[in-house]
């Protein structure tokens, strides 16, 4: 395995973060924000400048590694057929909720995942307003970790009954044909709601704020680091047909619950996708 220390790459995120994202944030103009592939997909100055210096930090840091950023990809779509043969890749998405920062919206995130051969080693989500980082090692727990030290186990909360559930749902992606069944059934739970930021959403997932997640579109930057930190801190997670999620899946919806029993109840009652 390369030399890798997760904190070193959580800090390379603060760092630019800082230097990059957070004075740039209600400060843009008209011309730092586009669109691309349609209204709620949106790319700012933030996004590129951010994810040229952390991949320069990651050259510098971790040679061998295949840089795979959500822009980048964005600029050369093969990028992802490279990811997936590779043997050491960082992923970063460098701003999560592109669509909240531009709006002004103090809900967004810098997020990276760690993959080797095929498998999520670690991931980090790094909050640029809260300035704190979430973060885990494939085996060695989830944590909440603060700039001064000041370290937190995060663990998942106990589902209570179905009525009662929070959860956090993106329906953007959902098929058209399956879209006002799943809206009816989310009726069961008691909230459902959807920030616009996976990254905040596996946060809350897995400090035991919530009993479940669910998406549709599979994008590594999106969902590799939440994903292996919602298992590390004890959850349950698996595609709609109850396969793993994989590195080089892109489709097939993702469940993010807080126990397997759970993990069916959902898929059985609301997510009959």
């Amino acid at each position: 395995m390369p030399d890798f220390d997760i904190l070193t790459l959580a800090t390379i995120l603060r760092d630019v973060a800082i230097a990059e994202i957070r004075p740039r944030f209600r400060r843009l103009d008209a011309g730092q924000i586009k669109q691309k592939s349609e209204a709620i997909d949106l790319v700012t100055e933030a996004d590129t400048e951010a994810e040229r210096l952390i991949g320069t930090a990651v050259a510098e840091r971790w040679p061998e590694a295949l840089f795979v950023g959500e822009e980048s990809v964005a600029a050369d779509a093969s990028l992802l057929d490279r990811f997936d043969e590779s043997e050491f890749s960082i992923v970063v998405d460098p701003v999560d909720g592109t669509s909240n920062f531009a709006a002004g919206l103090p809900l967004f995130a810098t997020m990276a995942a760690v993959v080797q051969n095929g498998e999520t080693i670690a991931g980090v989500i790094y909050d640029p307003m809260g300035d704190d980082w979430v973060l885990a090692m494939k085996g060695q727990g989830a944590f909440m970790i603060r700039p001064d030290g000041g370290q937190e186990r995060l663990t998942v909360d106990t589902a209570p009954a179905l009525e009662q559930m929070v959860g956090n749902v993106s329906i953007a992606w959902l098929p058209p044909e399956s879209k006002a069944r799943v809206m009816a059934n989310l009726a069961q739970v008691r909230v459902a709601a959807n920030y616009r930021v996976a990254g905040h959403d596996y946060r809350l997932f897995a400090g035991g704020h919530s009993h479940f997640l669910a998406f549709n579109k599979l994008m590594p930057w999106d969902h590799l680091a939440g994903t292996l930190i919602a298992q590390e801190a004890g959850g349950h997670v698996a595609r709609f047909d109850g396969s793993p999620y994989l590195p080089q899946h892109r489709e097939g919806g993702l469940l993010v619950a807080t126990d397997t029993d759970t993990w069916d109840l959902l898929r059985r009652d609301i997510f009959t996708v």
